[in-house]
């Protein structure tokens, strides 16, 4: 084996690398010893040049290198592919009963700079790093020999290529890709667009949380007078009756009603359906996303339990609040009953709010708390009392902590008191590694919205 280039890292440097974090930023290495060829593997070393791990080298990246090995590594080649991409295989089989899903989550599976979802008989990778650009050859061919896929697809048209000095870059790099693939999640029948759709095409990382709303779709028939009773004309079975006496043949009639915002292509709409909800209004400011929504509720027959909104999720929850401000001003004696509400004021059981990510940047964190603090101080005050919030964050730069923080404010200013019942993250095949925060990106959670006074 070749000797290869050494970066010696700084005597003063944080010991980052012996707590598992896989980067070295330049401003930790003190000099290179040797050749190091971009995209390259080198030893990482300390200032006493006791080897820590093996990485790939770019001076063009303030991530400088990127650790793949803890023991020394000669070439990532095809065979060290087939080793790792096997380990991931196991690790879903293991903890995934869908066969679509994340395959390879970068860093957290020692591949940095690599992303892989599984759709039907398609891969589809993202290579986000000059490193794992140069290997793309031995990648794809051990991705073929572990996961024998009929297509793989490259997504490479991320901007963080840029900061490798890379050109983003799309297409097949292997059999035959069909732009439109039905994957199934969780029971549920999805179509997912591998070219035109956002990133991949589908965030596998909210399936566990989506599932989780399941508690939450059905048991609010007795708020609407709905009660189970012996039925009138015999047989000694139970049926549901309404306050006048009259049987209700509905079949969701115990089914929450569910607002989901920023809804992509519907995945929380699905679910909310599957497990039961009466009524779902599904809202995107994209007409191709909520088309593309439209078409997946179609496949799973919810079409009669389903609205659709095209709108900014911001501007209609506001409308909504002003309209039912309105409402509650002329209940009380005030405000012009000769004008038509311009707004109607809606409310629902359940308010699902999961937007993208606001803060991308560590600058951008104060601009994104007004926005997270916005968008759940509205959807809070359309929660019916004893409903639930159910609302995500996935910027990493909003910390677990300051996201709860901005969900308390909003919920003081509107007057409603949280429980949190749900707390969760990522799912199984978006594992976690310790001491890397940057992997810790998604916070979900779930609260039971009540007001503060009672009189409200």
């Amino acid at each position: 084996m070749n000797e290869q280039a050494r970066i010696v890292l700084n005597k003063a440097r944080k010991k980052r690398i012996e707590q598992g974090h896989p980067w070295v930023f330049a401003s930790e290495i003190d000099r290179v010893e040797g050749e190091a060829q971009s995209g390259g593997l080198v030893d990482v070393v300390t200032h006493q040049g006791r080897y820590l791990a093996t990485g790939y080298w770019n001076p063009s990246s303030q991530i400088t290198v990127r650790i793949v090995s803890y023991d020394p590594l000669g070439a990532m080649d095809q065979s060290f592919f087939e080793e790792r991409l096997q380990r991931c295989k196991e690790h879903r089989n293991r903890f995934v009963a869908d066969h679509d899903c994340r395959l390879v989550y970068g860093e957290a599976d020692l591949l940095p700079g690599l992303i892989v979802d599984r759709f039907g008989d398609v891969l589809v990778v993202q290579l986000l790093t000059l490193g794992m650009d140069a290997a793309r050859d031995q990648l794809v061919a051990a991705l073929i020999a572990v996961f024998q896929p009929k297509g793989i697809y490259e997504r490479s048209d991320v901007s963080v290529r840029g900061l490798e000095g890379l050109e983003e870059r799309t297409g097949v790099l292997h059999g035959e890709c069909p732009s439109i693939i039905e994957i199934q999640e969780n029971g549920l029948k999805l179509e997912v667009d591998i070219v035109e759709g956002q990133k991949t095409g589908y965030f596998f990382d909210q399936r566990e949380n989506r599932a989780s709303i399941a508690p939450l779709m059905q048991g609010w028939g007795a708020k609407s007078g709905i009660k189970l009773m012996e039925d009138p004309d015999g047989g000694n079975t139970l049926v549901p009756m309404n306050a006048n006496g009259k049987i209700v043949t509905f079949p969701y009639w115990d089914g929450a009603t569910v607002l989901e915002c920023f809804a992509h292509t519907g995945s929380f709409t699905l679910h909310a359906c599957k497990y039961g909800a009466k009524k779902v209004t599904c809202l995107d400011v994209s007409q191709h996303a909520i088309d593309t929504a439209k078409r997946n509720v179609e496949r799973n027959e919810f079409s009669d339990r389903v609205e659709f909104v095209v709108a900014d999720a911001f501007q209609y929850l506001r409308e909504q609040v002003k309209g039912l401000d309105e409402r509650k001003l002329r209940a009380a004696g005030g405000g012009d009953t000769s004008k038509k509400l311009e707004q109607t004021g809606r409310t629902w059981d359940v308010v699902i709010l999961d937007p993208p990510a606001f803060a991308k940047t560590r600058n951008a964190v104060a601009g994104a708390c007004r926005g997270y603090k916005d968008i759940n101080l509205q959807g809070l005050k359309l929660v019916n009392e004893g409903g639930y919030l159910v609302t995500a964050s996935c910027s990493y730069h909003m910390r677990p902590d300051l996201f709860l923080e901005t969900i308390q404010e909003a919920a003081i200013d509107a007057g409603k008191m949280l429980r949190l019942v749900e707390w969760r993250a990522a799912g199984k095949d978006h594992p976690q590694l310790l001491g890397v925060n940057e992997g810790h990106y998604l916070k979900f959670a779930i609260f039971e919205v009540r007001s503060r006074s009672t009189s409200k």
